[in-house]
């Protein structure tokens, strides 16, 4: 239950600022209210529900000043696990970090029946490339910290699907950081990877410009 109602948070299905009433999750996903309440605590722990006594939980609200401030921690967060897996990461982690750019590159964003909905298959390989770049880092605490980022990012790239004017080419994003490690080229690499998350950023400002709550229930 935990892990679907973290699904639904992250690709959005869960709106940003929607109430979570404890007694209709708990029919919802056929469990007690218990487990409702463990797993919702859970999810405030990761800063993806908020908590109050006045008005109980809901889903952790974004804004553009939130966006900002979680995508340059995470150029900071990130940018040091990769400088630190470029240091110490061996063949097999290069190799990884090709296998799993590969992978990526197989599958379109896009869902092929909707294409203004993300293709899953493409959402969970992409989120294993992005972690393969820095399993190499060595360190679990720094790990750790990246993971709640790149799902708090998760939420606003979600948005970014939407139609802006204008493209972008994402695979040629993640070519760019892929080559720049297997040249062992860390500032290359955290280069190109600032102008990754960055871009990502630009795009859901384009495609959301008014970032909000938005009042519904559950």
């Amino acid at each position: 239950m935990l892990e679907r109602l973290r699904g639904d948070i992250l690709s959005t299905k869960l709106v940003p600022g929607q109430k979570l009433h404890i007694a209709g999750l708990a029919k919802q996903f056929s469990v007690s209210l218990a487990a409702v309440r463990e797993a919702l605590s859970r999810l405030v722990a990761d800063g993806l529900v908020q908590a109050s006594d006045q008005r109980g939980f809901r889903v952790s609200p974004v804004s553009p000043a939130d966006l900002e401030d979680v995508t340059r921690t995470r150029i900071d967060i990130e940018g040091l696990a990769l400088r630190r897996s470029i240091e110490r990461g061996d063949q097999a982690w290069l190799n990884s970090v090709e296998s799993s750019f590969a992978a990526l590159c197989a599958v379109p964003q896009r869902d092929p029946g909707d294409p203004m909905k993300h293709n899953e298959v493409w959402i969970a390989r992409h989120r294993i490339f992005h972690r393969a770049l820095v399993n190499a880092c060595g360190s679990h605490w720094l790990l750790g910290f990246r993971d709640v980022l790149h799902e708090q990012s998760e939420r606003y790239r979600r948005l970014s699907i939407r139609e802006t004017g204008k493209s972008r080419d994402v695979a040629a994003e993640h070519a760019a950081v892929v080559h720049a490690v297997l040249r062992r080229d860390a500032d290359a690499a955290v280069a190109a990877l600032t102008t990754h998350f960055l871009t990502t950023m630009q795009f859901v400002e384009l495609a959301a410009p008014r970032i909000s709550e938005v009042p519904t229930t559950v």
